[in-house]
């Protein structure tokens, strides 16, 4: 089976997804505006101030691997797609790209986008790897980020359950997810039984704190007249002692 995240196609959406310009994605009055920079919106939640290392898990092609560069001395940014890992390396190299816009049918546009101005790419570590089996040196972090993550992956247990080990005691973990629970990604057997928030709370809650819980809104572009507009639940989480 074709992995629909090497793509070409994909990449060019998520690029959009994450460095678009409002304009870029849609000129439409009374669009889902509030749905832009989901990205930055998201690493905004960890609480203020310098952080020694970061790491991005699903870090897609980069965005937020750049907004939590402004404030972490390292940023390790993960991602099982080869094709989006390339994608934030030429984001981090040339600090932007060209990106195939689909407006309808085969009908294309080129447009640039560009990494934020006031990121520190320098500060990233790009890497492909599998949340579900991270490499064991990887050491701990004071800010992790795994978002839209869960359920993309077989067994999204395994990924909760190294997550003590990568969160310093005192950090801070932000979780996204939209909850779509497909078989073609995630077997039934390792969907939550009851609620994805009930689910994370009894797998995190020995060595973690909830602290909030939010709605944050996305858009991705798809073609000039058709977008997917989700709405992702948001958990952000402190590392504790466990029982």
């Amino acid at each position: 089976m074709v992995n629909v995240y090497e793509s070409e196609r994909l990449r060019d959406e998520y690029l959009l997804f994450h460095y678009g310009r409002p304009e870029q994605i849609h000129n439409w009055a009374g669009g889902p505006d509030q749905a832009h920079e989901f990205p930055k919106r998201i690493v905004e939640r960890f609480s203020p101030g310098p952080a020694d290392r970061a790491l991005d898990l699903g870090c897609a092609v980069g965005r937020s691997a750049f907004e939590m560069s402004r404030e972490a001395g390292e940023v390790v940014a993960i991602d099982y797609s080869h094709s989006f890992v390339e994608a934030g390396k030429e984001m981090q190299k040339r600090g932007g790209c060209q990106v195939s816009r689909l407006d309808e049918g085969s009908l294309l546009d080129s447009i640039f986008v560009e990494a934020p101005s006031e990121a520190r790419p320098d500060c990233i570590k790009f890497e492909q790897g599998d949340a579900m089996d991270l490499r064991r040196d990887l050491g701990d972090f004071d800010r992790v980020l795994a978002a839209n993550l869960l359920c993309r992956l077989q067994d999204p247990a395994c990924l909760l359950a190294r997550l003590p080990e990568l969160v310093r005691l005192g950090g801070e973990l932000v979780l996204t997810t939209p909850c779509t629970w497909l078989e073609e990604f995630t077997p039934r057997n390792h969907w939550p039984t009851g609620s994805t928030l009930g689910w994370l709370k009894d797998k995190l809650s020995p060595t973690f704190e909830l602290l909030e819980e939010h709605d944050e809104p996305f858009l991705i572009r798809e073609t000039a007249r058709k977008f997917q507009w989700t709405v992702a639940l948001l958990t952000k989480w402190r590392r504790v002692q466990g029982a």
